[in-house]
């Protein structure tokens, strides 16, 4: 069980519109924010259980992965992170499906992983995927410094140069985030080459997006160098600790009201679309 690729195939294109697969079951519970936000951004979004794609049921049958392009796993608290988090999520997925998810990578689709979903991913081996390894696990993400978990908004910076489809066009972000086990750890060799190789999508920042430097609130939960999310080398694996889907209407965000009388005076139209979905939307417009 040794399968690389680093040389993976092209993206498939599509004649309609692209299909996404959203995780659902055992503590996940971002499921209906996630699918409305792909739908916002122009995917035909379908909630699937863990054991249709594992086991099927009498009502539908097994769903098939290759019949995706898209998969999103979502934020929650699998299996109430007992064991660690994402990790039970990781084991069962990993032990029925792992070579479907990884056949789907080579396929050239698009995985997006957040908040437990990233949890859930770095424990597969998906990421970091360093020379097309989709097995390794080199991260992990661990108790916030704070000890505490973290209900909050954060500023994000986006490196122009990384490779990853989600965030193309984006230079700045705002999101919320909500873990007790959000601090990207690793050995300092993967950090280093998580940086050379612009893997780092995501960094906490402070309001005027400079660096946060580890200090909180700017960084929620002591993250090394700040990361909040990263890619696969391709590009297409994606995960991060803050909640895009959770920005998908400008009144989601908690000053909407003091911003939208600013855009007033100044005569300007206030844009009604959250900011999370450009990720969502730049996920759509790649095979398109």
């Amino acid at each position: 069980m040794s399968r690389t690729n680093t040389n993976p195939r092209p993206s498939p294109r599509l004649a309609g519109t692209p299909r996404a697969l959203v995780l659902v079951g055992y503590g996940l519970n971002c499921d209906w924010e996630t699918a409305y936000a792909l739908e916002l951004a122009g995917a035909k979004a379908e909630r699937v259980h863990i054991n249709r794609l594992i086991l099927g049921d009498e009502r539908g049958g097994r769903v098939r992965l290759d019949d995706y392009q898209i998969l999103a796993f979502g934020g929650g608290f699998s299996w109430a992170d007992d064991h660690g988090a994402g990790v039970l999520l990781a084991t069962r997925l990993l032990y029925n499906i792992g070579e479907e998810i990884l056949a789907f990578i080579e396929a050239g689709k698009l995985v997006i992983a957040i908040c437990n979903g990233f949890q859930a991913v770095v424990n597969l081996g998906l990421l970091p995927g360093f020379n097309g390894d989709y097995r390794s696990r080199r991260v992990a993400l661990i108790g916030n410094d704070c000890g505490n978990f973290r209900d909050q908004w954060v500023h994000l910076s986006v490196n122009l140069r990384s490779p990853c489809v989600f965030t193309r066009g984006v230079e700045r972000l705002e999101l919320t985030v909500r873990h007790g086990q959000g601090k990207l750890f690793a050995e300092r060799k993967v950090i280093e080459d998580l940086v050379e190789n612009n893997q780092v999508v995501l960094r906490y920042a402070d309001r005027d997006g400079r660096p946060a430097g580890g200090r909180f609130p700017d960084n929620p939960n002591g993250s090394l160098e700040d990361i909040a999310g990263i890619c696969d080398p391709t590009g297409r694996v994606f995960g991060l600790m803050p909640h895009p889907e959770a920005f998908h209407h400008w009144t989601n965000h908690p000053d909407w009201t003091r911003q939208k009388e600013g855009y007033r005076r100044r005569r300007q139209p206030y844009p009604e679309e959250g900011l999370g979905i450009r990720i969502f939307r730049n996920a759509v417009e790649f095979f398109n």
